[in-house]
């Protein structure tokens, strides 16, 4: 319907392309998810078929979108980085940002029986989602290594939280007791009531999960000669790290890579 009279209205669409020469970054959350938890009877401090589930749907995620660099997860949340280059979608932040979350959700949905194969989807997830633009990889370390910490000090919030609550007490009660405690108190709480190393506790729980590409070579076939034929292969694995240090950075410097 070019050129008619009615085309005026396209005039109050919005631009909202994204500045060129910045990394973008799509953070999800779950929205009302505590009810979402409860309903669907997660187990507490954390199901590992839930997080396991989100982790899922983020390898999806980034072997869809492929200017996806990493990703980094916890609890309800994921945070997807796309490549500073990235000219998806012309950058612009609407359709980024919508088509993340719609697909986010989507999978979350289809891959739901393949972690709860006994329990039915009882109501519909629902995400909602920001996008946050970064001019330097240091920024976006340092976005990364906030996460990262966040994700520390709630789960051990929360553990401490539940294990309490699981011995009888209130959840009044146990947030009362835990009021202005410091880290070495949850620890000194969890180890000397209940036998728990936190240190020891599984990595999903305490760093989060990393979703990003690896690379590895396989033999295609022999040559004539007899000398094996070989190629980059590449797949999206999960990880869990310690992305606050320099250690996993510097194994993967292709992840980050700045012009």
């Amino acid at each position: 319907m070019a050129n008619s009279k009615y085309e005026y209205v396209k005039k109050f669409e919005m631009e909202d392309k994204l500045p060129p020469c910045n990394w973008i970054i799509v953070r999800i959350d779950g929205w009302h998810f505590h009810g979402f938890s409860d309903t669907h009877e997660f187990d507490k401090p954390n199901d590992e078929n839930a997080l396991n589930l989100m982790n899922s749907c983020a390898v999806s995620m980034a072997e869809h979108f492929t200017d996806i660099v990493f990703a980094y997860g916890v609890s309800d949340e994921y945070s997807f980085i796309w490549s500073e280059r990235s000219q998806s979608y012309g950058r612009r932040a609407s359709k980024i940002l919508s088509l993340c979350v719609s697909y986010f959700t989507s999978m979350y949905v289809i891959k739901w029986k393949d972690f709860f194969p006994q329990k039915d989807l009882k109501k519909p997830p629902c995400f909602d989602g920001r996008i946050v633009l970064y001019p330097r990889v240091k920024m976006v370390r340092d976005y990364l290594c906030w996460r990262q910490v966040d994700c520390h000090i709630n789960n051990q919030y929360n553990t401490c939280c539940w294990m309490l609550i699981k011995s009888g007490k209130s959840e009044k009660e146990a947030q009362e007791l835990l009021k202005g405690t410091l880290a070495k108190d949850k620890n000194e709480l969890l180890f000397q009531q209940f036998g728990i190393n936190y240190n020891e506790l599984p990595d999903i729980f305490r760093k989060g999960s990393c979703v990003y590409k690896d690379y590895a070579e396989e033999m295609v076939k022999v040559d004539a000669c007899g000398n094996p034929v070989k190629r980059r292969r590449e797949r999206v694995v999960v990880g869990h790290f310690d992305i606050i240090g320099d250690g996993f950075w510097d194994e993967h410097p292709y992840i980050l890579k700045e012009d």
